[in-house]
């Protein structure tokens, strides 16, 4: 069975956030994905940082080359 659930790192466990459908002693394989810790707002800020020092027309074509989906795939 497989489930996604979120847990905090602590003194060397992963200690789970809610209550999961495992049995004690159970074996399970887990593939750790690390959140980030930054703000919605400082992730913002560091997404502006890509444009700056960047012309009007630098970002125009930026923002065209990533809106044509063709040059992503080779065609």
């Amino acid at each position: 069975m497989k489930q996604i659930l979120d847990a905090i790192y602590e003194n060397g466990v992963f200690r789970p956030l809610k209550n999961i459908d495992i049995s004690e002693g159970q074996s399970v394989r887990l593939i750790v994905e690390t959140t980030s810790s930054l703000s919605p707002e400082d992730l913002l800020n560091l997404a502006a940082q890509v444009y700056e020092g960047l012309s009007d027309e630098d970002i125009q074509e930026i923002e065209e080359l990533a809106r044509d989906r063709r040059n992503f795939f080779g065609e």
